[in-house]
């Protein structure tokens, strides 16, 4: 653990290139990298490795045993078969299906073995699926959905969003257009934008510290005491379980 830092696992997502590579990619939002790093844990970047599109749960829950929290990060939209869409809107783009596969298995196995999660955007929603939840795929178009959009979100007092925040109402930084539909087992919406859409999921009787957001926190964090306050309580539990 360099520095004493608690290792924070955070699954990459494959890109089809990058600029300083001449093959294919695997990629990590530097954002994300640098408010973990500011929080004072360790970013540890985890292969999203899935044979045949199916992950082998007790390899991942090994990979993740050496890790002390864990951060599902944004990305392309999941395979709405992952939660029993039969037909894709034709708007859900950069679906990989060895993605999906690990990061539901990642989703598993930290809820299981009560490690530090926040999930992020498509984290939200990837864990909301693998607890049996669905998604709406599309929010109605351009004049719907939460792109390139900064809007305020309320959470709910004492909520652990808003204890990590520090406050009850933040600016959120968007890019998506689908969102929460149907909740998964056990979760409880504890934000919401104003059009109805779940901003914020919590799991009251999880074993471990977690939240999960629709909005990318890691875009203001450098500037915004709030958003990076989501990174520091999860690098804090991280460190209580280090």
């Amino acid at each position: 653990m360099p520095d004493g830092r608690p290792l924070i696992a955070l699954p990459n997502r494959f890109a089809a290139s990058a600029s300083v590579l001449r093959y294919a990619a695997e990629v990590t939002a530097r954002a994300l990298v640098d408010a973990v790093w500011r929080a004072g844990g360790e970013p540890f970047m985890l292969h999203p490795y899935a044979p045949d599109s199916i992950a082998d749960p007790a390899e991942v829950a090994a990979r993740l045993a050496r890790c002390d929290g864990v951060l599902l990060p944004g990305g392309g939209d999941l395979a709405p078969q992952t939660y029993g869409a039969r037909v894709a809107h034709d708007s859900v783009y950069d679906v990989d299906t060895e993605q999906d596969a690990f990061d539901l298995a990642v989703a598993h196995a930290a809820l299981e073995a009560g490690l530090p999660l926040l999930a992020v955007c498509r984290g939200i929603q990837v864990v909301n699926v693998a607890l049996g939840g669905t998604l709406q795929q599309d929010m109605g178009g351009p004049d719907h959905e939460h792109r390139h959009l900064v809007h305020p979100v309320v959470l709910q007092p004492g909520s652990a969003v808003a204890a990590a925040a520090g406050t009850d109402k933040v600016d959120a930084s968007c890019y998506h257009h689908q969102r929460v539909e149907a909740l998964g087992s056990g979760l409880v919406a504890t934000a919401l934008a104003s059009d109805g859409t779940v901003e914020a999921l919590e799991l009251p009787d999880t074993q471990g510290w977690f939240a999960a957001v629709q909005w990318h926190p890691e875009d203001t964090a450098a500037h915004d005491p709030a958003q990076q306050g989501l990174f520091d309580a999860l690098v804090r539990a991280a460190s209580r379980t280090a």
